[in-house]
């Protein structure tokens, strides 16, 4: 059986004008794969990484790692989901602009009765990677409640998330964020500073909270505009996790550097290494699943658009006009 949908596609890299919304035919799910009718689709970073071509790929690419919706048939194979299922995902390949497609069931979860649609859509990416952050991208001497860490751009998705998170086991983040108001989110949220780098200079702010020692962990996405500072951040043996550009790559730097700042660590994460087999993505969506059923993480949705208004979309969370997490609505 085929059926039509929407689906936001690029026929060539560049800015938010190179969204279109395409007509495509969506076929019966083969062996491993599910057909989803979404409900709700997440907006992240990566998402305009891929559409202006820092992540290039081949064209036309539909775009869209994460949504939710309800399953309307499984393949061959598929024993975890059935039809009928409410369900979620972030996933590769992209694609979750859409009305309904088919797509690997490896990273797609029956979503609990308690989660609605948009909570789904907007947690699964940004929830997950939070979940890797803290639980899995750890310095080499572990960290124990009471540890300091510092989280830039704290107030967007993830990292409203990974206050609340972080304050569950005990740490204490130092937020970053470029403005007062998202300073007060991030408070609000958890966080135990917050540093607004815009007007203060954020290694002076770490260094005096810290008590001249530094943080154990620095979790960036921003890149560029953070990279050089972050490194200054940290204590001996800190590690260094960029997971993201939002300004740029972070720059090129020789190694000897980690030495002089005191045998520090530096490493590179993307959420699809930790979730590239069904066990481990199962067990880290049960981990998300668990601290927004319980309370511990609420999930700050600020932005919504109509799947329509997607160029407005991205806009918005390249201007950083956004805060918490953005759904778009099909």
């Amino acid at each position: 059986m085929s059926t039509s949908s929407r689906a936001v596609r690029i026929h060539a890299h560049g800015g938010p004008e190179q969204l279109v919304i395409d007509t495509v035919e969506v076929g019966d799910p083969g062996p491993g794969q599910v057909r989803i009718r979404h409900h709700a689709i997440g907006l992240n970073y990566i998402d305009v990484y891929q559409r202006t071509g820092l992540y290039p790929a081949t064209m036309p690419l539909a775009l869209g790692m994460e949504g939710a919706g309800v399953i309307e048939a499984v393949g061959e194979g598929v024993t975890h989901l059935k039809a009928g299922d409410r369900a979620a995902y972030a996933a590769n390949p992209p694609g979750s602009y859409c009305d309904v497609r088919v797509m690997p069931a490896m990273n797609v979860c029956k979503l609990p009765d308690a989660i609605d649609f948009e909570t789904g859509a907007a947690m699964m990416l940004k929830g997950l990677t939070a979940q890797y952050l803290l639980k899995r991208s750890r310095p080499v001497e572990g960290l124990a409640p009471g540890d300091f860490v510092l989280f830039h751009a704290a107030a967007g998705g993830v990292g409203l998330i990974a206050c609340q998170w972080a304050k569950a086991l005990g740490l204490r983040l130092i937020a970053t964020a470029g403005s007062d108001d998202k300073c007060r989110l991030a408070l609000e949220h958890g966080a135990s500073h917050a540093i607004n780098y815009r007007t203060e200079d954020f290694l002076a702010r770490v260094k005096d909270i810290t008590g001249g020692q530094g943080v154990k962990v620095v979790y960036d996405s921003v890149g560029k505009d953070t990279w050089d500072k972050s490194l200054d951040c940290l204590r001996p043996f800190g590690l260094m996790v960029s997971f993201g550009n939002a300004s740029g790559p972070a720059p090129a730097f020789a190694p000897g550097i980690l030495a002089a700042k005191g045998s520090i660590y530096v490493t590179r994460q993307t959420l699809f290494t930790h979730i590239s087999n069904r066990e481990r993505t199962q067990q880290m969506a049960d981990e998300l699943f668990d601290v927004v059923v319980s309370g511990q993480v609420k999930i700050r949705i600020d932005q919504r658009f109509a799947l329509t208004e997607v160029k407005q979309a991205h806009e918005s969370l390249e201007a950083r006009a956004t805060t918490g997490c953005t759904v778009l609505l099909p």
